[in-house]
């Protein structure tokens, strides 16, 4: 049973009821099993290792127990799902705890930047299992970024390895995230219009998703509570689980981001990217905000400067201009100076819980971006409340690796 496709209704995640905290339950119609089986393999991801008992799965579901049972053991039966070990006595016959698999499937993500390419294989944990990278000429133009793309996918896959669910790639905006087409890249007009998704799951043979590289910031790291639960893979080992391990994020980094997003309910975060352009990704009401036409996050352009020096995309003192301009001379506190003068502007119009700063500008001197725009976060809060700036603990290619995992987990 291939559960990687999106098919049928576990992609869409948007069926069943909610509670007061926006959590997701199960509905008990046949019509709905690929919902309900995706959302209990979603709270086993949650729980990590320890797992959950069939009785806690019914109650956060609103499934009956003779439900749950059905599905775990058609997920069981798929390998997805093993018992974890005993829950304590409290009386009674002691209950037996279930956990996700996470090696028995694993997806792709590849981070498309202006000049180079990243690629990574994690487990359904999130954990790095393989990587590869090296130079990419973007505005070579598109037949060559897929000749690419095919030859880092097979780097990193293996062969003999657990099915592929998936490959996520993430590519500089704008571009419609819905069909899976490039816009008009800034600097790059040769990629407008090219069906990038479609053109890859011709060449692959695997169902390929397509978002903007800051949509997949947002993403890994919103999703760093994942990699805090599964902190290597030798928890999973005894029951068979995979040796990968998380090579790119620092244990205390997605630690101090788990924090946020810990405890059930919508958290909201704003990722800024700084490499070789600047933008936004949005995680709002639990999930990633693309906007209407994908476009939401374009960061980079806004105005500071009125009249201020030309940029790339032809108006003038955008965010991006003055920042880069900064970056070239070397004056990295001037560069996070006006990263946080344009995330402060975000804030005050989103009143989001955390600020996360992912990308090579960052990457360089991250105690400077973290300590310049916090202070200016710190000097404009109109809330005594403000949003906390941290590193984002997770790059963009796992992000875009996650966003291939989601229909599994009921949210693509």
């Amino acid at each position: 049973m291939n559960r990687g496709s999106g098919s049928g209704n576990r992609g869409s995640g948007n069926s069943g009821h909610r509670d007061a905290y926006g959590r997701r339950g199960g509905v008990n119609l046949p019509a709905l099993r690929g919902h309900n089986e995706a959302l209990v393999l979603d709270l086993l991801r949650a729980a990590g290792p320890a797992g959950l008992g069939r009785t806690e799965l019914a109650a956060r579901t609103g499934l009956t127990p003779q439900a749950v049972s059905k599905i775990t053991a058609r997920l069981g039966a798929d390998g997805l799902v093993a018992e974890a070990g005993r829950a304590a006595s409290t009386g009674g016959k002691p209950r037996t705890l279930l956990r996700l698999v996470p090696d028995v499937r694993h997806a792709v993500g590849v981070h498309l930047d202006r000049d180079e390419l990243l690629a990574v294989r994690v487990d359904l944990a999130g954990r790095v299992v393989a990587e590869s990278s090296g130079p990419l000429d973007f505005g070579a133009g598109p037949e060559a970024a897929v000749e690419a793309v095919v030859r880092a996918v097979a780097r990193v896959r293996d062969p003999a390895g657990p099915p592929l669910l998936g490959v996520g790639v993430a590519a500089p905006g704008p571009l419609d995230h819905r069909v899976g087409v490039m816009g008009r890249v800034t600097g790059f007009p040769s990629w407008k219009d090219f069906p990038l998704r479609g053109v890859l799951e011709g060449r692959l043979g695997l169902p390929v998703l397509l978002d903007k590289d800051t949509n997949a910031g947002a993403a890994a790291a919103a999703g760093a509570w994942l990699r805090a639960t599964w902190p290597d893979a030798d928890a999973d080992a005894h029951a068979g689980g995979g040796a990968g391990v998380d090579a790119s994020a620092s244990a205390g980094s997605d630690a101090e981001v788990a924090e946020v997003y810990a405890g059930g309910g919508a958290r909201t975060c704003v990722y800024l990217h700084i490499g070789t352009g600047l933008g936004a990704g949005l995680w709002l009401g639990g999930g990633v905000y693309r906007g209407a036409r994908s476009a939401a996050g374009e960061f980079g352009h806004q105005v500071l400067l009125l009249d201020g020096p030309r940029c790339r995309c032809g108006a003038r003192g955008c965010v991006e201009a003055l920042c880069l301009d900064a970056v070239a001379r070397g004056d990295l506190p001037e560069a996070a100076r006006i990263v946080g003068e344009a995330a402060a502007n975000l804030v005050a119009l989103l009143d989001v819980d955390r600020v996360l700063l992912g990308g090579r500008v960052v990457a360089a001197a991250p105690d400077v971006f973290v300590a310049g725009v916090g202070a200016v976060l710190a000097a404009r809060a109109l809330d005594p409340a403000r949003p906390v700036v941290a590193l984002a603990g997770a790059g963009v290619a796992q992000g875009a690796a996650e966003m291939a995992l989601t229909p599994l987990f009921g949210h693509g």
